[in-house]
């Protein structure tokens, strides 16, 4: 592997979700570790599932991996993270000052905007740590979704910046005070990151069009913030010998060769590793161990498969629509984590119901989303947007300068025009448009493609702060009001589906953001399980060994987590374009209007 070649102290893997960054992430740790190497695996995403690929309970400390001498791992827990940076800040001004003020702190920070920063934190800590330079020749990072990881990643230099220019004595995270004393830690987080001798960033990807393109954007954006420093690794590529006599697997390889023929010249100038498609899960040592040999590892994927007929009759996504057309209208949102198919399954189910005649808003809360290029026409009863990250947060800006700066003099203007420049205030602009979205449903289908796991949950998070605050506003006055969260919660507003695929790590972390929901007292209306090869025709010997493995998961699916669930199959033809998206929803496709 070209980007394990004289590798560095720091190791970042980052890409669209999805991808595979965690296998190779853990692969390349146990290699590194089978080289007598003390390594330390990190990762940085909300919804991490190292130890899932390892087998034991990592969690936000660092933990020995007992089946690979020299390696240790550490999941950084957002809201553990949280946690400590709150007990940080309040912990000094508990008993000194008035019940009332730290009242009031505790609210600031009671956030996203604070999950995020605590993460943040920690991972800076990491890049800066003496002792662990000391323990450690290597630390690899496995990372957020590409939206996330490129904001994590530019953090540094934003709060870094921020706390330069800072004056003021609160921002949407609470006291200044408590950031002024990271200053020297971000810093030297920043001076890690661009140095190309202590840091080099793999990018992970998939031989698809939309996700070369996404990464060549992740490429331009990290190098432009100093890290130069990239490889490429293509991840999942089908070998040449299963497309001879299947039409599926043909179809898959002239796709990806189609693809990788189109690299964008950013990326073709990159050092590049391609990885096979395996027919087994990439869970436990040994699989790992096998990652990067070009055979596959022989007789493991025989082992690891099933002795069964592979072909599966299941619910159609069909069935879904059929149940959600007949509520006329109401939100719907497809959840999950990055990579299942989420946009491509909000677009056909909307286009769905906009065949039927029943009107339909489709839209998007994920900044890495690819939406337009999804559809390539639309129809009468179809309306889409995005909720475009940076216009909403300059439109927030300039509607509290208008407001609020308006009643300040121009010392008070400056100060609130600096709180404004804090990387949260983006959180705040993104949960303001998703609350006017939720509002459309009362009169007609809104449905939502959301961002990757992760964000999703920030998001809700948002959505509860701000639930409790018009909770808190509202006691005993004896008025009704209605708020996202509760448009949320009610299962006659609202339909959230999980998207996921018929593999362990996706379901297993499919039903831990439905443990988080319920949580939240939101509860899950259906599973979708996306791209199957068990509900697909084919006689590719290594997609029906996959075939074999998928089974055990979608029965997983029907018999422990869903109450409904639907299986929709990996198509030959793409579904691109209203018509293909008809199609995928078993829906006969009708008069079109181009353009989105």
């Amino acid at each position: 592997m070209n980007f394990l070649t004289n590798p560095p102290r720091f190791l970042f893997f980052t890409g669209k979700g999805g991808v595979g960054k965690t296998s190779i992430a853990c692969a390349a740790a146990v290699r590194l570790a089978a080289a007598e190497r003390r390594v330390l695996l990190v990762s940085t995403d909300p919804a991490s599932n190292v130890g899932q690929v390892f087998g034991v309970a990592i969690g936000n400390r660092i933990t020995p991996i007992t089946a690979v001498p020299g390696l240790d791992a550490l999941e950084i827990d957002p809201q553990a993270a949280a946690q400590v940076y709150r007990d940080r800040l309040l912990g000094p001004v508990r008993g000194r000052l008035p019940d009332a003020v730290v009242k009031g702190i505790e609210e600031q920070l009671s956030g996203a905007c604070t999950t995020e920063i605590a993460a943040f934190d920690e991972f800076t800590a990491l890049l800066t740590d003496a002792a662990l330079m000391v323990d450690y020749v290597h630390i690899l990072f496995d990372t957020a979704p590409t939206g996330h990881t490129i904001r994590l990643l530019q953090l540094p230099g934003a709060w870094s910046g921020f706390l330069d220019a800072g004056k003021g004595d609160a921002s949407c995270l609470g006291p200044l005070a408590g950031l002024e004393k990271q200053r020297a830690q971000y810093r030297a987080a920043v001076e890690a990151l661009a140095d190309s001798s202590r840091t080099r960033l793999v990018l992970v990807a998939r031989a698809q069009k939309a996700t070369l393109r996404e990464v060549a954007r992740t490429h331009e954006e990290l190098a432009a913030i100093g890290l130069t420093r990239q490889y490429l690794v293509i991840n999942g590529e089908l070998p040449t010998g299963e497309a001879k006599n299947d039409a599926l697997a043909a179809a898959i390889h002239a796709r990806e060769q189609a693809a990788l023929g189109e690299l964008p010249e950013t990326l073709a100038a990159l050092p590049c590793d391609h990885i096979a498609l395996k027919a087994y899960n990439l869970v436990g040592l040994e699989a790992l161990r096998h990652l990067f040999n070009e055979n596959g590892g022989g007789d493991l994927a025989a082992d690891q498969a099933v002795e069964s007929d592979p072909h599966l009759d299941a619910p159609a996504l069909a069935d879904l629509i059929n149940d959600i057309a007949a509520d006329g209208h109401g939100l719907i949102m497809l959840m999950g984590k990055g990579g299942v198919g989420k946009t491509t399954l909000a677009a056909a189910i909307s286009v769905a119901l906009a065949q039927r005649g029943l009107p339909v808003h489709l839209t998007t809360s994920d900044p890495a989303a690819h939406l337009a290029e999804t559809m390539d026409s639309t129809l009468p009863d179809l309306a889409v947007s995005r909720i475009d990250p940076q216009v909403e947060t300059e439109r927030y800006r300039k509607q509290i300068m208008a407001s609020k700066g308006a009643q300040l003099d121009e010392q008070g203007r400056k100060l609130l025009e600096e709180d404004l420049r804090s990387p949260c205030t983006e959180e705040v602009a993104v949960f303001r448009a998703f609350s006017r979205v939720i509002r459309e449903a009362g009169r007609r289908f809104v449905v939502m493609d959301t961002a990757p796991t992760g964000h999703t949950l920030l998001l809700l998070d948002a959505t509860g702060a701000y639930h409790r605050e018009v909770a808190r506003q509202m006691g005993g006055k004896g008025m009704n009001f209605t708020t996202p969260m509760m448009q949320l919660q009610d299962p006659k507003q609202t339909k959230v589906i999980i998207a996921t695929l018929a593999e362990t790590t996706p379901i297993l972390e499919a039903a831990s953001l439905q443990a988080d929901l319920r949580r939240a007292g939101i509860e899950p209306w259906a599973w979708i399980v996306n791209a199957s090869v068990a509900v697909a025709n084919t006689c590719s010997p290594l997609l029906h060994r996959r075939a074999a493995t998928e089974l055990r998961e979608i029965e997983a699916v029907a018999t422990r987590h869903a109450v409904r669930h639907a299986v929709v199959p990996l198509l030959e033809a793409e579904p691109v374009g209203v018509g293909r998206l008809l199609e995928l929803a078993g829906e006969v496709p009708l008069k079109t209007t181009t353009g989105v």
